[in-house]
Parts: structure tokens; C-alpha cells; sequence
């Protein structure tokens, strides 16, 4: 993804809220039960000072049962705009006084609700980017540069099975290929056993085709299937080899792009420029592969793709990788590269936390907890890349 999939998040705020709400509809019948409004002639007689009173009383009640609704990210993003949630809480608590208990949770979680909650989180996202654009300098690309050096420097030093030698018809190959999608599984907290990421249920089912809407921009097959070959055929793998061709930055912008897009076509050049002479394009197949991969299971567990399909895909993406990359431990750092290449094409100063995530779960893959079921890498070696023989 680069800068302009990005903004088209802030767009489409409104339906990531609505999805969060049908999410938490669940939740909120049994908060329903909680809630106390009275509606009595005799409340509606109370004295102003009466009403004023119970007023605070019900918008402190509300204020509970959004902390109940929401998400911690979503209350995080309304804690950062205090003062116009606290405007929306006095506006509902005014309407509501009069109203039942239904008629208070049909306003929180209504149409009104939604259309808030998009807003605020489509200001929170500008607010995002303003902030990024102040940090993002030199010192920065070079923090991040360190960060990035020391998190692979770490990956390397982790230990790991010897590559071992796949046959053409192995069944280690379908495991291997889901593997593939390990980094990102694991951040999801999906499962690694099976093609299949998550039990199927309608909660978890919504889950992903959300996320697979809201950072992909994919919503069927076909967009599906054009993506995992964009990436299969080109991705960073070419984007990163253009960059690092272009003798300046100016030689990739063109008059279509704003201010924003070409200064993170010049954070994405300059890391190219650096690297270039100790990573070639090949390297970044890590980071292709591996969402690829993560794509190819995502449509699988979703039905837009059958399992046949999926296996056969992952068999192509496996052999792409093995070309490329000779262990676990450099398709991470693969992973950690691409990434870091991405986030500055973004803008994300946050790019670090990233990095640092990414490690982790990579490192999980090599070395298992004794409390988790992790290792998974560990557990299945590295296809051994085979040797051509010559005869003369």
C-alpha cells in the first residue's frame, strides 16, 4: 500500500464505524438492562434543580456504558477529542430525559452514534497525519534506520534448523506455504494449523472482510486475485529496484502529486539509496510473499477463493520465495525491510513500533514460549534450495 491507499481510510470512516457497532450490538442488550431512565409524570414534574441533577446523573451513566461499548483504541480516539464528545454526551443526555431506556440506547447506537464516531475518528486520522509531518525529518529516517539495523541484526542472531530438501510433491510444501503468512497471523492472533485463519463464525467472519476492506481496498474475488499477483509479479520488489535506480527523487515524481506524496517519494528514495548496494531488489520478496500469503488465506477462510485454489497459489508463492530468500530468519528481515520502505511512503512516524512488532512476532516463529503454542517456524526448516547438477 502506498500514500494515497492510506488517506482513503479517513473516507471511509464511517463504515469502519458502523462495523465496530454491529461488532458490540451483542454487548450492548445486556448493558441495556443497566440502564435506569425514568420516565414517570412524576420526573417529568421534577423541579429544574431535580432535572439538572438528574441530567449529570445520566451523563455520568452514559459516559460508563460508552466505556462499556467501545473498544480501548476507540476510547483512546475520543479521550483525544474530550470536549466534542463531552458536547455529544450533553446533547443526548438533553433529548433523552423524557425517553425510556430504548430510546436512549437507540441514540447511542444509532445512526447519530455512527455518523459521531466517524468523525471522530476521521479527525483523529488528520490530526494523525499533521502530527507526522511535523516529526518526520532527518533525524528521524535516521532513527529509524538504526531501529531497523538492530532489529535484524537481532533476527539474525536467533537460532535455526538447517534448511532441509522438499520433494516437488512433499506435503511439508502446504505447510510451509501457510507459514509464509506467519508474521501477520501472528499479530492477528490467527491460527497457523490449517489454511483456515479463524473458527467460522459471523463475528470473526466480519472481522476479516472488514480488515481486508478497510487496508486493502479489496472486497471479492477479483480484487483479490489482482493484488496476490501484483504482489507475486511486482510489489516492492519493483518498486524498491525503481527507486533505487532513480539517480534523484525527482525522476519519480510526477505533476499529479501533491506536496505530501512527494516527500514520501523522497523518504522512500533515500532509504533506497542507502541500501541499495547491500540489499538487492530480491531481497524485499519476504515482504511480497508474505502478504501474499496472508491474502491468499484471508480470501480462502472468506470463500472467495476454494481451498484447491488457496494450496496451489501458496505453492507458487513458495517457490517465488525459496529463489530469493535461504531461511526464516532473512525472510523476516525481509519483512522488517519492506516494511520499514512502506511505512516511509506513508508518512507513519510510528514506523519504529512497527518494526518492533514485527520482530517479535518473527522471533515468537523461530523460538516458541513455553506458554504459547509458537515455534511454528521452528518446527518446520527452510526448503533447501536444490542444486542443478551438469554433466558433460
Amino acid at each position: 500500500m502506498d500514500i494515497n491507499e492510506i488517506r482513503k481510510r479517513a473516507q471511509q470512516a464511517s463504515e469502519r464505524a458502523a462495523e465496530r457497532m454491529k461488532q458490540t450490538f451483542e454487548k450492548s442488550e445486556e448493558i441495556l438492562q443497566k440502564i435506569d431512565v425514568s420516565d414517570t409524570p412524576a420526573s417529568q414534574s421534577a423541579s429544574a434543580a431535580e432535572a439538572e441533577e438528574q441530567a449529570a446523573a445520566n451523563q455520568q451513566r452514559q459516559v460508563e456504558i460508552l466505556g462499556q461499548i467501545f473498544t480501548p483504541d476507540t476510547m483512546a480516539q475520543m479521550a483525544a477529542n474530550e470536549e466534542l464528545l463531552q458536547k455529544m454526551v450533553q446533547d443526548k443526555v438533553a433529548e433523552a430525559t423524557a425517553s425510556g431506556a430504548e430510546v436512549v440506547m437507540g441514540q447511542l447506537l444509532g445512526e447519530d452514534m455512527g455518523i459521531l464516531a466517524a468523525a471522530l475518528e476521521t479527525l483523529a486520522l488528520e490530526d494523525m497525519d499533521d502530527e507526522e509531518e511535523d516529526l518526520f525529518d532527518p533525524e528521524l529516517e535516521e532513527a529509524l534506520y538504526t531501529t531497523l539495523e538492530a532489529a535484524m541484526a537481532r533476527l539474525e542472531a536467533l537460532p535455526e534448523p538447517e534448511p532441509v530438501p522438499y520433494q516437488k510433491g512433499d506435503i511439508k510444501w502446504e505447510r510451509f506455504g501457510i507459514l509464509l503468512s506467519g508474521i501477520v497471523s501472528t499479530l492477528n492472533d490467527h491460527d497457523l494449523h490449517g489454511m483456515d485463519v479463524e473458527e467460522h463464525i459471523p463475528v470473526m467472519e466480519q472481522k476479516v472482510v472488514s480488515l481486508v476492506r478497510r487496508s486493502w481496498g479489496i472486497h471479492g474475488r477479483s480484487d483479490l486475485l489482482d493484488m496476490i499477483r501484483y504482489l507475486a509479479q511486482e510489489g516492492y520488489i519493483l518498486r524498491y529496484q525503481i527507486y533505487s535506480e532513480a539517480s534523484s527523487p525527482e525522476e519519480l515524481i510526477d505533476d499529479t502529486m501533491d506536496a505530501d506524496s512527494q516527500a514520501s517519494v523522497g523518504r522512500a528514495w533515500r532509504f533506497a539509496q542507502r541500501y541499495k548496494g547491500q540489499y538487492a531488489p530480491g531481497f524485499m520478496a519476504g515482504w511480497d510473499v508474505g502478504r501474499a500469503a496472508m491474502l491468499t488465506r484471508w480470501g480462502c477462510y472468506l470463500g472467495w477463493l476454494t481451498e484447491s485454489e488457496a494450496v496451489g497459489i501458496l505453492w507458487d508463492l513458495s517457490q517465488r520465495v525459496v529463489e530469493e530468500l535461504h531461511s526464516w530468519r532473512e525472510f523476516a528481515q525481509s519483512y522488517l525491510f519492506g516494511g520499514l520502505m512502506w511505512k516511509l511512503l506513508c508518512g507513519d512516524s510510528s514506523a519504529g513500533s512497527y518494526l518492533g512488532y514485527l520482530a517479535d512476532a518473527a522471533t515468537d516463529l523461530l523460538t516458541g514460549k513455553a506458554e504459547q503454542d509458537s515455534g511454528q517456524w521452528r518446527d518446520c526448516p527452510w526448503p533447501a534450495q536444490r542444486k542443478i547438477g551438469f554433466t558433460i
